[in-house]
């Protein structure tokens, strides 16, 4: 082999030769990290000691997967390519480790990983071992922003990964396990938003090996005339490679290879000869890789077939340190990949078998996008007191807070043309936020109808033209974890759709963020909105405000809930999210017309400590003790907790109110629980230690229940969402909830005045039966509801 990469001829006999030693290398030390814990490289018997007391892990992906990275490895070098790898059956988490230890980045990264016999042997220990490395493609594994466990987002992160970069190939491997989740099925259409002259491209490569973990796969037994009609009618150009015996596949996945690159870049070639607007759909090229699960490793066990079989999943074979007796097949098993040949006796891969892969940054292990971007930037915000009302009357205002949000992310996208996307499943109007379009489009590469059609543009800051939120999760999480910002925004209800994604992306920037290696990332930013105190249109399957109480349980460093109450502390919230890293930030958040209440520096305030007491709605005097405490996190909660306190005023004049809105939700946690949570000093400041405290809330009441938990205050009433709901009157959903300004006036003034408030809570009964048979008979909610407005209590 010669030296230099130019000169080499990359589809020489002599050439696969050292592609296979590298592929046989990169097998002995997956199959070594599933087995072994000392005698890395075999040099003395196999002993008991030598193995683990329970291996964990799989092996059925792992030889077919390393074939392919090898592979990406020759087309790297061969086309100069700026490439990263996303293992979508990442349960085979030992392929990423074993080329990054092959190719050095491993021991860059974990110096103490030596590219030795030593090196090895921890190497081998560590994996699926207690206080090692996890068996999937998680945090602690150089090269990967996609962990794999939780199968169907593969392609939809590395799209997301694409977007904005021009240069990139994501190389994404699509387990055909994975293949039949929804999430993945639907992501075949992410070709449909590439834009060929801005974005960069995606290369899957459906690894067809025929097994899950008890069952055949489906696309596994469609022939190949069926796959191809299937894909062409997605719009992509499958290419087949297909066998078991790898001399004649280095080869033809070779020449696969080289045509899925040379097509890529013909394609972006003729695109970039002209403006990004102008670009119409290509039709892209992908891999289905048949070969066995199992490949190379054991073809049969007690006379049933390991090699090809759903039995190669895992550990195909029963060994470990408790249980030797069939020691000999595992030694068997690992000198079929003949170390000798590749290793040298120091226990360091031959240098010209390590001259295969790519070197420095072109190695995907360390390709920076998949360290927190290529070139991340802190994005260029306009001053969201730009944006704000003026709010000094108290509640005079109207206006829509996600409409008045949307000035606000036109001019982010004005003012960040390349590192900004908002994302949405079809509703980034119905959502409010359509002020964007005055400065960017829809993104979309397909066939557009003017005047039937509606923003769209081949190349856009928006992408909310597929009906998935599985899609939108999956491009946010994508576009952030490669250093961009965004947003995502969705029904509140739907939210619940992707609430397990929201999960694998917090433990992902949890991991990440304990590994000083790992460079930060952006918020991950989704909002709320179309919420459960606003679907009286859609009805009860449309309203689910769960996804707070969700998120709550994770660990409070990544997590922030916000509710802010109308626009101006909306914009105040979304400025400081947008300016975060290593958080998953949920807002929730108003598109209807709503009374504006809070002026730019109580907005300020509120964001700044979380909550804050609101004088003017109190009446209460600066430390004087309260009677009762109203409190209120959300838009229909503030709106309702502030309508009952104008009745109560007016009922008892005399009656201490303090009112509390609460913006930073999850700062109410004890710091035992939140280190950023208020001290019990601090919180029986605002709540006091013993008074009632009628708490308006979004969601569900038990969240609420659970943060006073801890603290001295249990005299406690929370009205929030009780899981009633139908197709009724904006007003009524909060009857429904007993989260209307009536029920709330009742607690409190029960919770107060005992026996003494029977005449009122009589008087607001039948305020709550007006209201019922008049909706009923008119259809709309009384005038006195809807035309309610903020009174000053002096």
């Amino acid at each position: 082999m010669v030296d230099t990469k130019a000169q080499t001829d990359y589809s020489s006999k002599e050439y696969f030769d050292l592609l296979d030693k590298y592929w046989r290398a990169a097998n002995y030390i997956s199959v070594g990290q599933l087995y072994l814990k000392d005698n890395p490289l075999l040099k003395r018997p196999l002993k008991a000691t030598d193995l683990k007391v329970h291996p964990i892990g799989h092996w059925g992906t792992i030889s077919g997967q390393n074939f392919i990275y090898a592979h990406l490895d020759r087309v790297i070098n061969k086309y100069n390519l700026n490439m990263f790898y996303i293992e979508g059956p990442g349960h085979g988490g030992q392929v990423m480790v074993s080329n990054a230890y092959l190719d050095g980045s491993y021991t860059e990264i974990y110096p103490r990983i030596t590219e030795d016999t030593t090196g090895l042997q921890r190497l081998f220990k560590q994996f699926s071992f207690p206080g090692g490395v996890a068996s999937h493609a998680a945090a602690e594994t150089p090269g990967s922003i996609h962990e794999g466990g939780e199968l169907g987002y593969s392609i939809s992160h590395g799209v997301g990964a694409i977007f904005d970069n021009p240069d990139v190939i994501a190389a994404t491997v699509v387990g055909d396990g994975e293949a039949e989740t929804g999430p993945l099925a639907g992501s075949w259409f992410s070709n449909v938003f590439i834009n060929p002259v801005n974005d960069g491209a995606i290369l899957p490569i459906l690894n067809l090996n025929g097994f899950k973990i008890a069952n055949p796969t489906i696309l596994a037994r469609k022939s190949d005339e069926e796959l191809q009609k299937y894909f062409e009618g997605l719009g992509w150009e499958p290419i087949f490679v297909e066998g078991d015996d790898p001399q004649k596949l280095h080869p033809e996945l070779a020449k696969a290879m080289d045509q899925a690159v040379e097509g890529i870049k013909a394609i972006q070639d003729k695109a970039r000869k002209a403006p990004a607007d102008e670009a119409t759909r290509p039709v892209w090229p992908m891999i289905i890789f048949r070969a066995p699960k199992g490949w190379t490793g054991p073809k049969t066990w007690n006379g049933e077939p390991i090699e090809d079989s759903y039995r190669a999943h895992q550990i195909p074979i029963p060994v470990d340190q408790l249980d030797t007796q069939h020691a000999d097949a595992l030694v068997d098993w690992l000198k079929s990949y003949k170390p000798e040949e590749l290793f040298d006796d120091n226990g360091t891969l031959l240098p010209e078998i390590k001259a295969i892969a790519p070197t420095g940054d072109q190695r995907m292990a360390k390709n920076p996008i998949t360290n927190g971007g290529i070139d991340p930037k802190p994005l260029n915000l306009p001053d969201w007191r730009d944006y704000a009302l003026d709010n000094t009357k108290h509640g005079d205002n109207e206006a829509q807070d996600m409409v008045e949000l949307g000035k606000f992310y036109r001019d982010v996208i004005r003012n960040n043309p390349k590192n900004f996307r908002i994302f949405g499943p079809d509703e980034t109007a119905s959502n409010r936020l359509q002020d964007v379009f005055e400065t960017t489009g829809r993104q979309w590469m397909e066939p557009i109808r003017p005047g039937n059609d509606s923003d769209m543009t081949p190349a856009g800051r928006v992408i909310d033209s597929q009906l998935s939120e599985h899609q939108d999760e999956g491009w946010l999480e994508g576009y952030t974890l490669t250093g961009r910002h965004g947003v995502f925004a969705s029904y509140e209800a739907f939210l619940r759709v992707v609430d397990s994604m929201l999960t694998q992306h917090f433990k992902w920037i949890r991991k990440a963020d304990e590994l000083p290696w790992r460079n930060k990332y952006p918020s991950l930013n989704v909002i709320s909105a179309s919420t459960s105190f606003q679907q009286d249109h859609n009805g009860y399957t449309h309203q689910d405000p769960g996804v707070l109480t969700h998120l709550s349980e994770k660990k409070p460093k990544y997590i922030r809930e916000y509710l802010p109450a109308d626009t101006n502390t909306l914009l105040a919230v979304m400025h400081k999210a947008l300016g975060m890293q290593q958080t998953l930030n949920l807002t929730v958040a108003s598109k209807h017309p709503r009374p504006q209440f809070y002026t730019v520096q109580e907005a300020e305030q509120l964001v700044d400590q979380g909550l804050k007491v609101i004088d003017w709605a109190s009446t209460t005097k600066a430390g004087e003790e309260p009677d009762v405490v109203i409190a209120a996190a959300g838009t229909e909660p503030n709106l309702e907790a502030l309508a009952s306190i104008s009745i109560l005023h007016k009922q008892f004049p005399d009656l201490k109110i303090r009112f509390i809105n609460v913006v930073d939700l999850l700062k109410l946690r004890h710091p035992s629980e939140d280190p950023r949570g208020l001290s019990d000093e601090e919180f029986d400041n605002y709540f006091t230690a013993d008074k009632p405290v009628i708490f308006a809330f979004h969601g569900y009441e038990d969240l609420i229940q659970s943060i006073f938990f801890k603290r001295h205050n249990h005299n406690l009433y929370v009205h929030g969402y009780r899981e009633d709901g139908d197709i009724t009157t904006p007003f009524d959903i909060r009857v429904m909830n007993e989260l209307d300004r009536y029920h709330l006036a009742k607690d409190a003034a029960t919770s107060v005045y005992g026996t003494k408030a029977a005449e009122f809570n009589s008087a607001m009964d039948d305020k709550l039966q007006k209201h019922h048979d008049y909706i009923r008979a008119e259809g709309t909610d009384l005038d006195e509801v809807n035309d309610w407005k903020w009174e000053p209590l002096n």
